[in-house]
């Protein structure tokens, strides 16, 4: 596995996360798993974004995609019943635009969310999950302020706000490695046999290694609400938010 190929498919939706059509091949079809392409822009899922949604359009027949199952290659899962395309043939690719753009959304929230709690806090992300336009995020934080629910949705939309670019790249193991604070997670979830790591930064707030789709600046993602703050434990607190608009 690697950050632009998955066994026999190449990953256009890291390459380019606004592709939503495609010409493609299917090179492999399992049927307890689903179908493989040879180019792909849907989002297999994984660091907490769940999978995409679309459709693959061939000879005039429709094969709606539910999820994906990551093995070797990224299986595309096709709806109960609907026809599965042979191996060989060409087929467009498109992904659901709405659920996506608001998964990047929601997926650039939390990394808002995680660079304003890390940059006023110090605490690191032991947990988290997102659905589109809702999230939330798990964090190593004993104590909190007063008005912490308040202050911190007041900062989150600051940084939306500010208009931060958000930029991606694909750095060797060990330079990436060496950049301050590029685990915001209390476990290091990158692979130890990954030999190039991705990186999502936030121009000014976060720097971290992660897989995921992302908007290209912060005004994209919307207002963000802070929708409630649980205590999960002695240690963490459960922050949960929605993009609102």
């Amino acid at each position: 596995m690697g950050v632009s190929q998955h066994g026999r498919t190449q990953r256009l939706d890291l390459a380019d996360p606004s592709l939503r059509e495609w010409e493609c091949t299917v090179v492999g079809v399992d049927p307890d798993r689903g179908i493989v392409l040879d180019r792909s822009a849907f989002y297999p899922g994984g660091g907490g974004q769940p999978p995409d949604h679309g459709v693959l359009l061939w000879q005039g027949v429709q094969t709606r995609i539910v999820g994906t199952v990551k093995g070797d290659d990224p299986y595309l899962v096709p709806a109960e019943g609907d026809p599965v395309p042979p191996v060989g043939t060409a087929v467009t690719g498109a992904v659901d635009d709405p659920r996506r753009s608001l998964l990047m959304r929601t997926h650039s929230g939390l990394h808002v969310l995680c660079g304003v709690v890390f940059r006023d806090h110090g605490a690191l992300v032991t947990g988290g999950n997102m659905e589109p336009g809702e999230a939330r995020m798990d964090f190593n934080l004993p104590q909190l302020p007063d008005g912490f629910k308040t202050t911190l949705e007041d900062a989150l939309n600051a940084e939306v706000v500010a208009d931060r670019r958000v930029d991606v790249r694909v750095l060797p193991r060990d330079e990436a490695m060496a950049i301050p604070d590029i685990i915001r997670t209390q476990t290091n979830l990158v692979p130890a046999e990954e030999t190039e790591v991705r990186i999502v930064d936030i121009t000014g707030l976060d720097v971290q290694a992660d897989g995921g789709t992302h908007v290209a600046s912060t005004k994209q993602i919307g207002r963000l609400r802070v929708v409630k703050v649980e205590n999960k434990g002695r240690q963490n607190r459960r922050v949960r938010i929605r993009v609102v608009d």
